[in-house]
């Protein structure tokens, strides 16, 4: 048997006191080379109480619930300390951690998202106690490590190249979108394609909102949905939250960028203050996947939002990715075509974020 080495306390110290002296260099020269105005992260989120977590095991299993503020929540974790479910008040849409998948988008970005959360909508709001009552029990035991098609698989499923599939009855719900017809007036103001697609123009069949009106899609708009139009039909069609025939009749999801984001549905995360680009947000690390992020891009809308997206996470290289249709790619993307998908930085979206919601 080889004889131990003898350990050497005193030089050991002085070559981690080097390591940290240098390591410590290394991070101010990187922070000065950093672009300047970058939007600032801040990690506000506190257990509420005395910061413990529950002492009570939600199961047999050891899971344990915990809650957090900004915004009110609450957090199941498995024995092993990770996060299985983020459940926010007031809300319907809960993170789930489930299977590793990619995100991405060749055609239009070298961006992918890799990720184990899983957005899905569950039947009721989150209020605080709810891991209690009967319907949230039935629906985890559901969708705990289901691989069933959740928000970021229908969102996906409209992006460039995506294959087309049918319902039962024919009608085709899923496949590349457009965003909308071509401006045949002209392009002045850099409107190349017209807005005002909703979800059941790219269905090519009526509507019947529940406040009695029909949605009649039009021909021309056929395969086509704008910004608002396409979080409508991820969010309302596909996994049924419910849709507004307009900004001003019916319950649920309005019709409109402007109208979602000042609505009373789900939860404010990111407030709305103004328009103006002095109201930024600066603490989007409170955004998690799912949310719905607002812009202020066309100074001809007045105080109008005019652009909504979906977070889908963060990239590879460790930004913060949204998807969107748009005009300038034509359709759902999470691209850089006319602006990276990136709400982080001081990039075009970055810049013009206004607010954002959880549904």
């Amino acid at each position: 048997m080889a004889g131990k080495k003898k350990s050497h306390p005193l030089l050991a110290g002085l070559v981690v006191l080097g390591l940290v002296a240098t390591s410590g260099y290394l991070t101010l020269e990187l922070r000065k080379q950093e672009e300047q105005g970058v939007t600032e992260v801040r990690n506000v989120g506190v257990l509420s109480g005395a910061g413990k977590q529950s002492d009570k095991p939600a199961d047999a299993s050891g899971d344990r619930w915990s809650r957090l503020e900004s915004p009110a929540r609450s957090v199941l974790r498995g024995a092993d300390g990770q996060v299985r479910a983020v459940l926010t008040d007031g809300a319907r849409t809960a993170k789930l951690t489930g299977p590793a998948r990619t995100f991405a988008e060749p055609t239009s970005t070298a961006s992918k998202v890799s990720t184990t959360d899983w957005v899905r909508l569950m039947p009721e709001p989150w209020t605080k106690g709810a891991e209690k009552q009967k319907w949230f029990k039935d629906w985890y035991a559901e969708y705990a490590g289901s691989e069933e098609d959740d928000l970021f698989a229908f969102a996906f499923q409209y992006v460039a190249g995506a294959p087309q599939r049918k319902d039962g009855q024919g009608v085709l719900y899923a496949g590349d979108a457009n965003f909308g017809p071509l401006n045949t007036a002209g392009a002045e103001g850099g409107d190349l394609r017209l807005e005002q697609s909703d979800f059941y123009d790219y269905l090519g069949t009526p509507y019947p909102f529940r406040d009695g009106s029909v949605g009649t899609p039009e021909a021309v708009r056929a395969r086509s949905l704008d910004c608002s139009g396409y979080i409508r039909m991820v969010l309302g069609y596909r996994a049924r939250y419910p849709l507004m025939s307009s900004d001003k009749t019916g319950d649920g999801l309005p019709r409109t960028a402007n109208g979602m984001a000042r609505s009373g549905e789900g939860v404010d995360v990111l407030p709305l203050t103004g328009v103006a680009a002095g109201n930024r947000p600066t603490a989007i690390d409170q955004l998690q996947p799912g949310d719905l992020v607002f812009f202020k891009l066309d100074a001809r809308t007045g105080q109008r939002l005019d652009h909504v997206g979906m977070v889908l996470g963060h990239d590879t290289e460790g930004h913060l990715i949204f998807v969107s249709s748009r005009e300038e790619v034509n359709g759902p993307t999470i691209g850089d075509v006319g602006g990276v998908s990136r709400l982080d930085g001081n990039g075009y979206y970055a810049k013009t974020l206004r607010s954002a919601k959880r549904l």
